[in-house]
């Protein structure tokens, strides 16, 4: 008996690291801040038919809502209750939403915020995105309800009741960060009610979730939890299928609390990743692209089944979180679309590409004063759409990174070598490397400060390929780079470092 409780838990786990992705696709995308009938039309229009496999949405439940001008971000990140309006729209919005992005097969994965609720020092009223009453100096939201009872305040002995201590797992796990209350997830009527929320989700047609704060939660909390969700709506997805997770363990080294101490509950998020990957691609401290030979575990990753991997995501292209200064946003546009491309060509890790909004930085001894601005927003404060221009960028301050052409035609790429092996490596001992995926795919980056030219084997059958990066394949021509691929599988890359984006891809469809 002993035997096969141990193996159904092991398979348990095993499931919550599928993330049921459909028809070959691989990449996740996060429309950070974006409005539900937004992301509706972006799943139609967009997203189903260039390929990319899910969406990241952020919180859906009810948040606090601050005062205008403020309107930060992360008030998202503070809940009040589990009902589901949010500054994204309504739950007849999010339904209809998650319905129409199932039908063109892209999932929905929902960002779940279940460590804490609102910050200690956010009144009280009826300031919130439903209207709900709430009190953060009683502990009262009866909207779920919730009272002191819930928190976790008996078990820190910090004298502030915030971390003091990263240390100390104790303190990490059970004290608030940064004055959010912390949920007393141990208890059964708090596992309860989460649980409750996420199901709700989950027969709407969510496929997972981005689970948040993991760090400052028990693995054996999260565990109880996890088994208490419902398996996949039928409508979208085989019979038995358990939900997507992956969880936000920020776990760059010399803290206790580690990454792998959730392995079992499903994916974590490998902050490394794209700290790593931007020190490279910046050159600092000497790193050099060729180092990347043995990129992934062989770097001290987690183990490529184990990782969602990102370049950027909303807090550290900020400054928050994990990665600092090295961390490549879409400010600097050109390093970001080399960092993306390289992470969607090498095949380590499920993919997550980032999509974010402007705002008016304003730096101070080296840190931005604005990074808490929300999204692009109307008088009121309400979000403002998404508007799309002729060239299929966005305006209206909605950056829209899953547009820029250099970072679709990737999503593709990936999707076309999905599953062939890391090939052809060669480089030039310094920042001009170049990589194949079996014979389904090439790519060849010039970091360095002077031109490449240079005659690769790319592994691939003979003929004319459209260089994916400069241009696309439009019928039987290209309108950017054309490769020509000889009989034995070589082809001459020309590079100058002076160029827009200083990076060549070809695959198998983008042959002529």
């Amino acid at each position: 008996m002993r035997v096969v409780i141990l193996v159904t838990l092991f398979g348990l786990s095993l499931a919550q690291h599928n993330a049921h992705i459909k028809n070959g696709r691989t990449t996740i995308v996060h429309l950070f801040e974006w409005r539900w009938a937004d992301i509706a039309a972006e799943c139609e229009r967009y997203l189903g038919p260039n390929g990319f496999g899910g969406v990241q949405i952020s919180p859906p439940n009810e948040h606090i809502v601050l005062d205008s001008p403020w309107r930060p971000w992360w008030q998202r990140y503070q809940p009040i209750s589990y009902k589901l309006c949010s500054r994204s729209g309504s739950e007849d919005e999010l339904r209809d939403m998650i319905t129409r992005c199932n039908s063109v097969g892209v999932n929905v994965y929902v960002d779940a915020v279940i460590n804490h609720m609102a910050r200690a020092d956010g009144g009280e009223g009826n300031h919130s995105s439903c209207g709900s009453w709430f009190s953060v100096y009683t502990m009262e939201f009866p909207s779920v309800p919730y009272s002191s009872w819930d928190f976790n305040d008996n078990k820190c002995y910090t004298g502030s009741g915030n971390i003091e201590n990263y240390g100390d797992p104790n303190q990490v796990r059970d004290c608030r960060l940064d004055r959010l209350l912390d949920l007393a997830l141990e208890k059964e009527y708090v596992r309860g009610k989460v649980a409750e929320y996420m199901n709700s989700l989950i027969d709407m047609g969510v496929a997972g979730f981005r689970v948040d704060a993991c760090k400052h939660m028990w693995p054996g909390d999260l565990d109880n939890v996890f088994r208490r969700l419902n398996n996949l709506s039928t409508k979208w997805f085989p019979s038995g299928s358990r939900p997507f997770i992956y969880q936000e363990v920020i776990d760059l080294g010399g803290e206790p609390i580690t990454s792998k101490e959730y392995f079992h509950l499903g994916r974590v998020t490998e902050f490394k990743y794209g700290a790593k990957l931007g020190t490279v691609f910046r050159k600092w401290n000497g790193e050099k692209l060729c180092y990347t030979k043995n990129w992934g575990e062989g770097w001290g990753f987690m183990s490529d089944g184990n990782a969602l991997v990102f370049i950027d995501n909303h807090d550290n292209q900020r400054g928050h979180g994990a990665g600092g200064a090295s961390i490549i946003p879409f400010w600097d546009s050109r390093l970001h679309k080399m960092a993306v491309g390289y992470m969607l060509a090498h095949p380590y890790g499920l993919t997550r590409v980032m999509s974010s909004y402007r705002w008016d930085r304003y730096i101070v001894d080296g840190k931005d004063q604005n990074d808490w601005m929300g999204p692009p927003n109307n008088s009121d404060g309400s979000t403002k759409p998404v508007p799309i221009n002729p060239d299929h960028t966005c305006g209206d301050k909605w950056v829209c990174e899953h547009r820029w052409r250099q970072i679709k035609n990737m999503v593709i790429f990936r999707n076309v070598v999905n599953g062939q092996p890391h090939a052809n490596w060669w480089d030039n001992q310094s920042n001009q490397v170049a990589f194949g995926r079996g014979d389904r795919g090439f790519i060849i980056f010039n970091n360095d400060d002077w031109d490449l030219d240079v005659i690769l084997n790319t592994g691939m059958p003979a003929g004319t390929y459209c260089d994916v990066i400069s241009g696309d394949k439009e019928g039987d021509r290209c309108t950017g780079k054309q490769i020509q691929v000889g009989s034995d599988g070589r082809a001459h890359f020309n590079i100058s470092n002076r160029e827009e984006d200083p990076f060549v891809a070809i695959h198998a469809e983008s042959k002529l």
